[in-house]
């Protein structure tokens, strides 16, 4: 009998303490190497924050303020960041599938060698942006403005007015 009492009590004491890890990572400070994994931060203001290699997959962003934040390395996948100001963001060698930039602002931003196999970049502004060596097959840029990015290639620049394809 004090044996099954034990173990209900180690149990609950597991659960407790993996649950509190999970909750507690949303509420984390911003940092290199944060897990916000599943976390919310629709409309907050997050300028010019580092968060290298940290864990975002499935977390959300929607219309919240990036400009210039670093995410180089981060594991991004089916992060949501519609609508978000990402002007100047890196994400240099990003783990981005599945992600969602629709409608985002990412004028100037870097996504050197970033992983974005099947994200979505539908109506985003990608003015100047640097796709040098990023991975983008099967990635949605309809309706993106591309005018003056670097081409994955690394080599040619898109033309004015280049709009959903790389002219």
């Amino acid at each position: 009998m004090s044996r099954l009492v034990g173990s209900t009590i180690l149990a609950l004491l597991l659960m407790l303490t993996v649950g509190g890890v999970a909750e507690a990572a949303c509420t984390d400070p911003p940092g290199p190497g944060v897990d916000w994994r599943r976390c919310n931060f629709d409309r907050v203001d997050l300028e010019r924050i580092d968060l290298s290699g940290g864990h975002l997959d499935d977390s959300s962003f929607v219309r919240a303020k990036l400009a210039g934040s670093i995410f180089n390395g981060v594991q991004g996948g089916r992060a949501r960041f519609l609508g978000a100001d990402l002007t100047g963001a890196q994400f240099e060698g990003a783990r981005l599938k599945f992600a969602d930039f629709s409608q985002a602002d990412l004028q100037g931003a870097s996504f050197v060698g970033a992983d974005m196999v099947d994200a979505r970049m539908v109506s985003a502004n990608l003015r100047g942006a640097d796709l040098t060596g990023a991975r983008v097959r099967d990635v949605d840029f309809y309706r993106a403005d591309l005018s003056g990015a670097t081409w994955i290639d690394g080599d040619r620049i898109c033309a004015e007015g280049s709009i959903t394809f790389c002219r």
